[in-house]
């Protein structure tokens, strides 16, 4: 069923990688590492010997230059502009212009500056969003080695033309897509692009039917790096008509997402701006039909009476100082997360981790050590297994097979530990130091005479050495090549015939192997005479050793970290440009798949059509050699479904699927682009740091709520008590400074020390929340409701025990029993379940700062050079603050008597 083809569809979206420049005259339905070089040829109107320059003068004036061109940019100013659209924003530009009219400068102008921090905040981050693209372009090479009627030449890569010659040694970045005229032992590091850790051996040999990238053996890709031999090939597509130009393309039109908590402060912040404005305009009509039926004659300072309470209403409801607390609050989550490896680049992803229900992994080095190491060997014998370091006598076989393994090899460990060449040789390197057979010491006691270097025709390498006084062949490669090669085997140091029956144990375990998804090599030699010459005949006749067998194994916390992540309610889905049967090996093992699992190639994706893949993506565990718009439609297809979705990846082909994800996770190893792409950066690599981080997030997210439950709180008691005085005829209970200065600075510090909150028990047992979810979901409103009724009626028995003295007083009381009880209710507000004493009354500590910082604010408020400003008159003592302050505490301990009575009658 996985293998099964279910239908046939067109990609119209994108151009697939190595689609001709569309200079050329024709245009066919077959791409370029599908034709022949001489059909290429043809079409493109360019030869061996390179084009001459009027054709490229001419192909660079019609076509322009090998560079890459993006989407101009919204300017800082529309940016900053757009920072004002938001509803409460808008709110408070309307109450600030009022103030300003009215007279009141000293209000007008803190809300402005409120507003203008706000924006300058919003413009930054945007900005700092938009570098993916900027990182792209400098990957292209500054250089290129062509060849132009004949002549070579070294020419910017800019002026790069489809047609061109181009050449490439070890160490070069290819600076165009091209397909190979020529290939010496070519390999490239394609892995920025396909994700594969080993570089790609290139050959100039025609492929039938479609392949992808990872499988494209006769092209080579703009941006990728040159790491061995050499080679020669024809520019088939510049600028955005490369596979880089197509990541481009891809990262311009991938969406950037809002974030769940983004979503419900929007959708939120227009719900309350239409409430503030129907209930201010709710209260004018109240005071004016007032004013009209007690036949008031000064209606100018009844309307002014009017607009004021109204102002009030709207400074009183709106928590100014919310998007300040909440980039804060987020804040401290990133330096909790830069603790586990997590580094934030955009502050939103810190939250959204804990809405997260999908993680799109890619495997080698998050998953996996991204390092090949031995785990098993075959010899003729039957010996298998590992070997072990501990001091032994080693048999002639084992002796033979490690001597090919490290001298056949031309990798090496430095005495610093770093580890220079091919993986796959750095393998069967560090092994043989791991058992105690230090390379060095075999190299030094065996110097290599001579050798044939590996080549991706052959699949062999071979290298001379004298061992024992025999000069020998000793050679590696691949399994079946070497098989064919052979006619004697080594079996307990006797050399034998190899026999139908001994061939066919062998390949059974190569068979075995291949199976467990490891790569897989054989060794063998064979005995030289003194002055035999070393030629490709003399790889014949072997004796045939064993076999070694290697992976990328997976890292040891991986598997506990996978099943935390069930436990969370998040699957996992490998995403890879590594081959099918790999990876799903590895994904089984540590259990993101299961048996009934599905595992799809990038090509099988590409048969389904939407509604074939929205059918069986929940059952999709594995995708194997994906394409850029693979990855991207994975992501889209599980956001269709409603769940936030975390991608991670490391390399420029995964920055489409990294910005369009919720949340983008970049490689601390991977390219820039992928990183400027990424709202995180993982410096470890590591699949378990993820996971370690959506605790955090989770964390985060309870946090502001209870900081936004905190401010609305006291809020809704304000408006409460400014509604019941205008409804009772008294006067207003407070100015819009007083209110101001509590929403601003009083009750920034509180709502910032319960960020500083510690994780509920529950955090990595409970599902990810529904992203539609509201901020007062579940108990949040009710208890936002509750705490703001009794702080509002605190407020009103205040302001009429004040009323008792002056309305001056009242106001002054009023002012007082708010401050206090916002300030208190700083305690209550760390749980809506636990009390401060059941949750720990010392357990954020930063909470005791808070409310001791605040008190002494308050008290800076009673100073006789400070009362005026507050309107806080000369008598208002200690009568007044006794009682103002005995209402505020009564309010915060039915709060907590409350909870206590909750959890009785639950329990």
């Amino acid at each position: 069923m996985e293998n099964e083809r279910i239908s046939t569809k067109t990609i119209e979206a994108t151009q697939s990688a190595g689609h001709l420049h569309k200079n050329k005259p024709e245009e066919t339905s077959l791409e370029a590492y599908q034709k022949s070089l001489e059909t290429i040829f043809a079409e493109i109107g360019s030869s061996k010997e390179g084009l001459d320059i009027r054709t490229v003068v001419t192909r660079q004036a019609e076509y322009g230059f090998n560079e890459l061109e993006t989407k101009e940019r919204d300017s800082v100013l529309k940016l900053f502009v757009e920072t004002f659209k938001d509803a409460m924003v808008m709110v408070l530009l309307a109450v600030a212009a009022i103030q300003m009219v009215m007279g009141h400068a000293a209000e007008s102008l803190i809300i402005f500056a409120v507003l203008m921090i706000n924006a300058i905040v919003s413009v930054i981050q945007t900005r700092k969003a938009e570098g993916s693209l900027d990182a792209l372009k400098s990957l292209s090479a500054p250089m290129a080695k062509v060849r132009r009627a004949g002549a070579r030449l070294t020419i910017p890569a800019r002026e790069l033309v489809v047609g061109d010659i181009v050449s490439l040694d070890a160490g070069d970045y290819v600076p165009a897509d091209g397909r190979l005229v020529e290939a010496g032992s070519l390999k490239v590091d394609e892995g920025m692009l396909t994700g594969e850790s080993l570089p790609a051996d290139k050959e100039v040999k025609d492929i039938n039917g479609a392949v992808p990238i990872g499988d494209r053996f006769n092209m080579v890709y703009s941006g990728t790096l040159t790491v061995y031999g050499r080679g020669e090939f024809v520019v088939t597509g510049i600028a955005n008509d490369t596979e880089i130009g197509k990541v481009a393309n891809l990262l311009e039109n991938a969406l950037s997402k809002q974030t769940p908590l983004q979503k419900n402060l929007e959708h939120f912040s227009k719900k309350l701006g239409a409430g503030i404005l129907v209930l201010s305009g709710f209260i004018f009509g109240i005071q004016f039909i007032r004013m009209m039926g007690e036949g008031t004659t000064d209606m100018g300072t009844g309307m002014l009476s009017a607009f004021m309470f109204a102002v009030a209403v709207a400074v009183a409801a709106i928590p100014e100082a919310l998007q300040s607390i909440v980039t804060i609050v987020l804040s401290i989550g990133t330096k909790k997360m830069a603790k586990q490896n997590a580094i934030i680049r955009k502050l939103p992803a810190v939250e959204t981790l804990g809405s997260t229900s999908i993680i799109a992994t890619d495997k080698t080095g998050t998953l996996t050590q991204n390092k090949m190491t031995i785990v098993d060997h075959y010899l003729a014998n039957g010996q298998s297994g590992t070997f072990n370091d501990q001091p032994r006598t080693w048999s002639f076989d084992e002796q033979r097979l490690m001597q090919i393994a490290v001298l056949a090899n031309d990798a090496s460990i430095n005495t610093g530990g770093q580890e220079l060449g091919d993986p796959t040789e750095v393998a069967m390197v560090a092994f043989s130091n791991k058992i105690n057979q230090p390379f060095g010491e075999l190299r030094a006691a065996y110097p290599r005479e001579a050798e044939l270097p590996f080549d991706s025709e052959r699949k062999l390498m071979s290298t001379v050495h004298t061992i024992d006084g025999e000069r020998l062949l000793l050679t590696k490669g691949g399994p079946d090549v070497v098989f064919g090669r052979s006619t004697k085997i080594l079996i307990d140091g006797k050399v034998l015939p190899l026999t139908k029956e001994l061939l066919g144990k062998i390949k059974e375990q190569n068979e075995h192997f291949s199976d467990r998804a490891l790569r897989v090599l054989a060794f063998a030699y064979r005995p030289m005479e003194r002055n035999e010459a070393l030629d490709f005949n003399v790889e014949h006749d072997l004796i045939l050793v064993g076999l070694m067998a290697m992976i990328d194994p997976p890292r040891e916390a991986v598997y506990a970290a996978v099943e935390d992540a069930k436990k969370a309610g998040i699957k996992t889905v490998m995403i890879t440009g590594d081959h099918k049967t790999t990876a799903r090996a590895i994904a089984r093992d540590i259990g993101i798949a299961d048996a009934e699992d599905l595992a799809l190639t990038g090509q099988e994706l590409d048969n389904l059509s939407d509604r074939e893949l929205d059918g069986i993506l929940e059952r999709v565990s594995v995708y194997a050699r994906v394409s850029p718009e693979n990855k991207i439609r994975i992501v889209r297809a599980w956001q269709k479904k409603g769940h936030v979705t975390a991608m991670t990846g490391d390399g420029v082909n995964d920055a489409p699927a990294l910005k369009q994800a919720d949340i983008g996770i970049a490689m601390g190893s991977g390219t820039d682009v992928a990183k400027e792409a990424a709202a995180m950066v993982l410096t470890d690599d590591n699949f378990v740091s993820i996971i370690s981080a959506v605790g955090v997030g989770r964390n985060v997210y309870d946090n502001i709520k209870k900081a936004i439950a905190y401010l609305f709180s006291g809020n809704l008691g304000a408006i409460i008590a400014i509604i019941a005085a205008l409804l009772m005829d008294w006067v207003n209970p407070f100015t819009a400074l007083q209110l101001l200065f509590i929403n601003l600075v009083n009750d920034s510090i509180p709502a910032i020390a319960l960020g500083m909150e510690k994780g509920e028990p529950d955090v990595m047992t409970r599902k990810p929340r529904n992203p539609n979810e509201g901020i007062f979901s579940g108990d949040t409103l009710v208890s936002v409701i509750y705490r703001g009724v009794l702080i509002g009626a605190a407020v009103i028995l205040s302001q009429y025990i004040g009323r008792g003295f002056s309305d001056e007083m009242s106001v002054a009381m009023a002012f007082s029993t708010l401050i206090i009880a916002r300030t208190l209710q700083t305690f209550p507000a760390r749980s809506n379940s636990q009390t401060a004493i059941g949750a720990g009354l010392f357990a954020n500590k930063y909470v005791l700062y808070a409310v001791v910082f605040c008190s002494t604010l308050y008290a800076v408020t009673l100073l006789p050079a400070v009362r005026g400003i507050f309107s806080i008159p000369a008598d208002f003592g200690l009568v007044q603050f006794g009682m103002a302050a005995g209402l505020a505490l009564a309010a915060v301990a039915l709060m907590e008597a409350t909870k206590l009575i909750i959890n009785r009658v639950r329990n």
